[in-house]
């Protein structure tokens, strides 16, 4: 009798994962801090606290969840921060909508009990993602977890906006900024989607006030009229050269309109005859500083129509463009109207039409932060590597075209921007501490949440406060993340972390693509194509999903979700699920088996040169990243060489030999694959006996 009776006759995942995580954590075998080896860390991508974790981050995590064992297999002290991001506007959009089901909004209940119930949100679903991450089996060091406000990570933000604002990088100013009506706040250009979607050009026509001539002008926004300041065309264009300096007539309006001239205007598109409305158009606001027009703003920062806009006043941008066309054409002002297919920016969170809107912002003067950032990367010791190097040509020409940042946000969910102004005299303080007296008002905007996780990479070790887990951990050896977010996370860490602690924040930067599905579209609620990996750990097990999503894709690449590929990697596990049953059987109660150099068949001596090449393949293709490569590797080793060519050779030579070979063997294959499948594999690993 063996002792096969250790593992049960069948593979059931939903029995090897229950329970087994809760141990690992108790156990403390995530904790980081044994001195005595070399450290090894990364901070987790913090998953936004707005709802539950989508396949997507079980593909991030799960990448660096298999980066962290295999370095603790290699005698790493392996640092993993885990983390979660308050995802300022994304949250606020959430909780703003479960206000709404209730019939009540925040301007109901006021800034600090909206406030109360954010957090609360925050607690529920952050307890949400950590269970997640327990059935992922993620092998983060709790003890060591952040979030973006806490109270630490705030004083490192107040601390970096007061140093940036002292060495002049930190700026208030007008500018043309994506404005979302219903949030009512600025927007990243992150947080905006195009999307391609039919609407209209429409052609009015205009009189010049000095001849009664017409020119016909074209604009797909006529909303926008009531705060037009000028009339543009080309120096050059014989068309139009007699009416410059002349004024015309608005129809919106009535109001006479300079005629001036730039080379700005194209002269090959539409009438080249363009409107200017300097607070709604970023290039119509270059042209306005150029010439010093006037820049009104003609509506509200809900998309509603405001004062100057006569009878519209009130109505919804929409609305009004729809009332305003209808007088036009019962006035005979349009000329024509055509179909016009182009791309409209939306928020990314509430959908909503983003609206251009000049506002005053706080900005952060780029230029010079970037340009630390490049200078660096021609040092190779202090250089960015990514992997695959593609995508360092991403990140230097985003650096090389930077514009300055928007950080400012209208909304009450986040970090508030440490700017106070006197009530009396109407001078700017800018601190770290509220100033003495009851004259102050603090800045009623908060910063853009990606200025707080540009700082997650050190503020997480406790900088600026000169820790030792930032003297041990920082800079962290790899970031994981996507290839979509290395212009507006990567890079902000990078010229951060230059600025704030004079060196990078990360050695290399492991990117992966998308998860699209079988047909490579992407997963979207629209579509219906969304797979939840809940879902498919309670039918498949964890194991079988981190197999499949870390051996199907190189990196860079984009992965499809395949449900028939994830069936494949339960297969896999299940033979070695039998394989180790089979080990087992062949073993004695009691007995220590050690190999015998001396007595080794053909057979054994073939499996152990096998595996030895294996282990090397492995090896060199894990510190380079390329888990899939690795992880197909071991699967040809495992179910070729040993399950279907040793394990059967093995059935007739029974010597005792043989069995200390089969031991020896799996147990290593085990190790080997404990990274990729960590539930399957601490379950047989503790089914099989010592080695001598």
């Amino acid at each position: 009798m063996g002792l096969e009776h250790r593992l049960a006759p069948k593979y059931a995942s939903i029995i090897t994962e229950a329970d087994r995580y809760d141990n690992w954590k108790e156990e403390g075998y995530f904790t980081a801090g044994d001195t005595n080896k070399k450290p090894y860390s990364l901070v987790i991508p913090p998953p936004n606290v707005t709802g539950k974790l989508h396949l997507g981050h079980a593909w991030d995590t799960t990448l660096q969840d298999i980066l962290c064992r295999y370095k603790r297999l290699q005698g790493y002290d392996v640092c993993w921060v885990p983390g979660m991001d308050h995802a300022g506007i994304a949250t606020q959009a959430k909780v703003d909508a479960r206000l709404k089901e209730e019939g009540i909004s925040r301007y109901d209940i006021g800034r600090e009990k909206f406030l109360d119930r954010a957090w609360a949100w925050k607690e529920e679903y952050a307890a949400t993602i950590r269970k997640q991450w327990a059935k992922l089996g993620l092998s983060l060091d709790y003890s060591r977890e952040r979030f973006t406000m806490d109270y630490g990570l705030s004083e490192a933000v107040n601390k970096v906006f007061v140093d940036l604002y002292n060495d002049g990088l930190i700026y208030q100013g007008e500018r043309i900024i994506n404005w979302d009506p219903e949030a009512r706040t600025a927007l990243s250009n992150i947080e905006v989607e195009h999307k391609e979607i039919m609407g209209h050009m429409y052609y009015f026509r205009y009189k010049v006030q000095e001849t009664g001539q017409e020119l016909v002008i074209a604009t797909t926004r006529p909303e926008t009229m009531f705060a037009d300041q000028a009339i543009f065309v080309h120096p050059d264009d014989k068309r139009y050269k007699d009416i410059v300096g002349l004024h015309a007539i608005n129809p919106a309006n009535g109001e006479a309109l300079p005629i001036m001239a730039d080379d700005y205007i194209d002269m090959e598109f539409g009438t080249a005859v363009m409107k200017c409305t300097p607070a709604h158009d970023p290039n119509d606001f270059a042209l306005a500083k150029k010439y010093d027009l006037p820049m009104p703003i003609c509506m509200n920062d809900d998309g509603t129509m405001n004062e100057i806009c006569g009878k519209y006043a009130g109505m919804d941008r929409f609305e009004c463009r729809k009332a305003l066309v209808e007088d036009f054409e019962k006035a005979g002002v349009v000329d024509h109207i055509e179909e016009h297919l182009h791309q409209v920016g939306h928020s990314e969170r509430t959908g909503v039409i983003v609206e251009p809107y000049l506002s005053k912002q706080w900005f952060v003067k780029m230029k010079p932060l970037a340009e630390e950032v490049l200078k660096n990367q021609q040092i190779p010791d202090q250089k960015i590597s990514f992997v695959p190097e593609r995508f360092e040509h991403t990140f230097t020409q985003w650096l090389e075209n930077i514009e300055d940042w928007c950080i400012s946000r209208q909304l009450w969910w986040g970090h508030r921007i440490p700017a106070w102004t006197s009530e009396t005299t109407g001078e700017l303080y800018v601190g770290t501490k509220a100033p003495e007296g009851s004259d102050w008002k603090q800045d009623e905007d908060v910063l853009d949440t990606w200025f707080s996780s540009a700082l997650w990479p050190f503020s997480t070790f406790g900088w600026p406060e000169d820790t030792a887990d930032l003297e041990r951990y920082y800079p962290t050896n790899t970031l994981v993340t996507g290839y979509d977010i290395i212009f507006f996370w990567v890079a902000r860490m990078a010229f951060q972390a230059r600025y704030c602690t004079d060196n990078r924040p990360f050695r290399d930067v492991l990117i992966h693509g998308l998860i699209r599905d079988r047909q490579g579209r992407k997963m979207s609620k629209s579509l219906g194509n969304g797979v939840d990996p809940m879902d498919v750990i309670a039918e498949k097990g964890a194991d079988a999903l981190r197999f499949f999503l870390t051996t199907n894709s190189a990196p860079g690449m984009d992965l499809r979700y395949d449900e028939t590929k994830v069936d494949a990697a339960w297969n896999f596990i299940n033979k070695i699920w039998n394989a180790s049953r089979y080990v087992l059987m062949q073993l004695e109660p009691g007995e220590v088996y050690s190999i015998d150099p001396e007595s080794l068949s053909a057979s054994d001596q073939w499996i152990m040169n096998r595996f030895n090449r294996t282990l090397a393949e492995v090896e060199k293709n894990m510190d380079k990243y390329e888990f899939a490569i690795a992880g197909n590797v071991l699967q040809n080793f495992v179910w070729n060489d040993f399950c279907s060519w040793y394990i059967e050779l093995s059935k007739t030579d029974k010597s005792r030999n043989t069995s200390a070979v089969l031991l020896e063997v799996m147990k290593k294959s085990i190790l080997l694959l404990s990274p990729y499948m960590p539930f399957v594999t601490d379950t047989i690993w503790e089914a099989l006996p010592g080695t001598a």
